[in-house]
């Protein structure tokens, strides 16, 4: 079977690789120069992918020499060990702080989709009295570091009594500007007469929006999605400020309590190093699940 396919597949992988060899051959010098650099830019850009994988899998010898050693040279799940050694011995169980991980995640990623659509769309294909102040007003936040938001962001999540309270890690995420903008641009290039040919055939303005305008704009919809998976998945600042109950505390929260001290910053660096890799690990595979959304996306909305 397996040289009855080999026989069938091979004209096809032979053809493959003459027009790829056909197509390196059609390249000038620039644009071997070209590729070379990409090449190497692309190399550099992987290499903190490649020493977070080596460090999760270093012994303890191996994690504080000097300089640092990019590539493990022996192998070990003892940083593993540890942490659930370490999390074992933790008065509120692991599981809790995933849960919490988990439902705060879904839910900004949900709603923050949601809200930016519902603010992109009239601002791009309506035209309201002052929509281009507004949208002036949404990039300006985009300057604004979090730490000059963190006192408002306390005030607002205290007096509306959000504090231990999954809302209380929500509400804190779900103004993101770059969504915004990200799917402003998008809708802004969805033609005004496809719009108005749904609404000649008797769509709502809601229908129009949820059956014409988000099908549209999915590589926006899914990369304002994986934004905001980082940017929530890692959070920590909404447990640290709003949460006093640990119950209500997050797995990125409990992560970085391994090493809140010197003396843990020492002791337990191998499962700091551990969870590191199992906080990134989700990242990386929402990513490369939806990396096509996110190249659509930079195509269409100008940032080249």
């Amino acid at each position: 079977m397996t040289a009855f396919v080999s026989k069938a597949l091979g004209p096809i992988g032979r053809l493959g690789r003459k027009r790829r060899r056909s197509r390196l051959n059609r390249m000038d010098g620039f644009q071997w120069v070209l590729t070379i650099l990409l090449t190497l830019l692309a190399v550099f850009m992987l290499m903190p992918i490649v020493y977070i994988f080596n460090h999760a899998l270093k012994p303890y010898h191996e994690l504080f020499i000097y300089p640092p050693n990019l590539l493990v040279r022996e192998a070990t799940l003892q940083n593993f060990s540890e942490l659930f050694l370490v999390a074992a011995n933790s008065t509120v169980p692991i599981s809790r702080y995933l849960f919490n991980s988990v439902i705060i995640t879904g839910a900004a990623v949900v709603l923050v989709t949601v809200v930016s659509a519902l603010c992109a769309y009239p601002i791009s294909k309506h035209k309201f009295p002052g929509h281009e102040l507004v949208f002036a007003a949404i990039l300006l936040t985009l300057m604004f570091a979090p730490e000059v938001v963190q006192i408002p962001r306390y005030l607002v999540v205290s007096y509306l009594g959000l504090m231990n309270t999954y809302p209380g890690h929500i509400l804190p995420l779900l103004a993101m500007p770059v969504g915004v903008f990200l799917l402003k641009q998008f809708i802004d290039q969805i033609p005004n007469d496809l719009l108005e040919a749904a609404r000649i055939d008797g769509a709502g303005e809601f229908t129009v929006f949820l059956r014409v305008v988000i099908p549209v704009c999915m590589p926006a919809v899914a990369t304002v999605a994986i934004l905001t998976f980082q940017s929530s998945w890692g959070n920590i600042e909404t447990s640290s400020l709003f949460m006093q109950d640990d119950e209500m505390k997050n797995f990125p929260f409990f992560l970085s309590t391994l090493t809140s001290n010197q003396a843990n910053l020492v002791a337990r660096q191998g499962a700091a190093a551990a969870a590191a890799l199992i906080l990134f690990v989700p990242s990386l595979i929402i990513f490369l699940l939806l990396q096509g959304k996110v190249i659509a996306t930079m195509a269409h909305s100008g940032i080249k």
